[in-house]
């Protein structure tokens, strides 16, 4: 009996948002108070009985246990030792996935705001997509009566402005796994790695047809501004009103209880983690992890880090 795997990539070592992933995996730091996961785990539950697939690789088992120990959900935990591209990311979940199952695969470093349940209660394969201004950053496609012809990865010059948004839905594994186990035998790599694109394209070009769906709500968490951007968002959507005696505080704000905020101005766009303290400074549109300290400083448009001391900077 066919069922529907949900498959979940995050064992990418988050390369453009060191030093803070050295410490924390990227799908584990927190936007707006919450880690990145946690926004897409929200969609996923509202599937009826998913059963999830984690392809985990650096501090992988504190992905892991964050899962066990806040979702009831039936999940398995793969370990990638060698990053070789997201075909190949997919391609290790194929043990677990029967060949007449639907798959829907969800990139877990992306925040976006779609009903999952339109995809999976459709009746054909289908990537959801947004207008970019530079597709160069992501895979693309090429459409011809709305359905895909052509997959590009990373394009160089200009094809299509139609980005993948890391969520894909596709009826039958089997074909899937094939076109992605033949890229692996032979050894294709496209940009230096075994791409999901070229397996979907393998798809395509033997008659399987692939659709579209438009995400205008899509937030990418792959570097420090993207990061700053979505928690904006988020904050714009979800925060709480939060008042400081001795300090201003400007909405939206996330700030968590154990911080100790002391004369400060604080916000608008601002997160502030557990244990935190800040004196005598002015914090706007950033981000501060747990345990940091900020004196008597202006930080705007940051990410600080875990533990980070900022001391006397721009006043």
């Amino acid at each position: 009996m066919k069922s529907l795997k949900v498959i979940l990539p995050v064992a990418g070592i988050g390369k453009r948002l060191r030093p803070h992933t050295l410490t924390t995996p990227k799908v584990l730091l927190k936007v707006a108070g919450r880690p990145i996961i946690s926004y897409l785990m929200e969609e996923i539950v509202k599937i009826p009985s998913p059963e999830l697939i984690f392809i985990i690789g650096h501090l992988g088992k504190e992905v892991e246990q964050y899962i066990k120990e806040n979702y009831r959900v039936k999940t398995s935990f793969i370990y990638q030792e060698e990053q070789l591209g997201l075909g190949h990311a997919v391609y290790m979940a194929k043990k677990f996935v029967k060949e007449e199952d639907e798959i829907l695969i969800l990139l877990g470093d992306t925040v976006f705001e779609f009903d999952l349940l339109k995809i999976v209660n459709g009746k054909q394969s289908l990537v959801g997509v947004k207008q970019v201004e530079n597709p160069s950053r992501f895979g693309v496609v090429q459409l011809k009566e709305n359905k895909v012809f052509n997959f590009v990865e990373k394009p160089e010059k200009l094809v299509s402005d139609l980005a993948i948004v890391g969520i894909y839905y596709i009826k039958n594994a089997g074909e899937l796994f094939q076109s992605l186990g033949e890229l692996l035998e032979q050894g294709r790599k496209t940009k230096g790695e075994f791409q999901l694109t070229d397996g979907l394209q393998s798809l395509v070009n033997r008659g399987h047809e692939i659709g579209v769906f438009p995400v205008e709500g899509w937030y990418d968490c792959g570097k420090p501004e993207t990061l700053l951007a979505t928690n904006k968002h988020l904050l714009e959507k979800h925060s709480v009103k939060v008042k400081i005696q001795g300090s201003v505080v400007t909405q939206p704000v996330f700030i968590e209880k154990s911080a100790d905020i002391k004369k400060s101005i604080i916000g608008p766009f601002v997160s502030i983690g557990n244990d935190c303290k800040v004196n005598d400074s002015v914090v706007r549109n950033s981000i501060v992890y747990d345990n940091a300290e900020v004196k008597n400083s202006v930080v705007e448009n940051m990410v600080v880090g875990k533990s980070e001391v900022i001391e006397n900077r721009g006043v």
